[in-house]
């Protein structure tokens, strides 16, 4: 649980959405788009288990908090 607060906590510093979140077929989504993410961020959210989709400037994804 605690990676997942540390990765939530990252992307708050990139905006704070209505709705920030979207998981579908074991896979979570967070809405915040990686081109506005520093490298820095992107080393330790990769870290923590969400990957920038290289398809959609939009969203990170994980398939580690995507299903239990």
């Amino acid at each position: 649980m605690k990676d997942l607060i540390a990765a939530l906590t990252i992307f708050l510093k990139y905006g704070d959405p209505y709705a920030p979140t979207h998981c579908e077929h074991d896979v979570m989504r967070v809405m915040v788009s990686h081109d506005v993410v520093s490298a820095g961020d992107l080393i330790e959210l990769e870290a923590l288990g969400f990957h920038a989709d290289g398809r959609d400037f939009g969203s990170f994804y994980s398939y580690r908090f995507g299903s239990a």
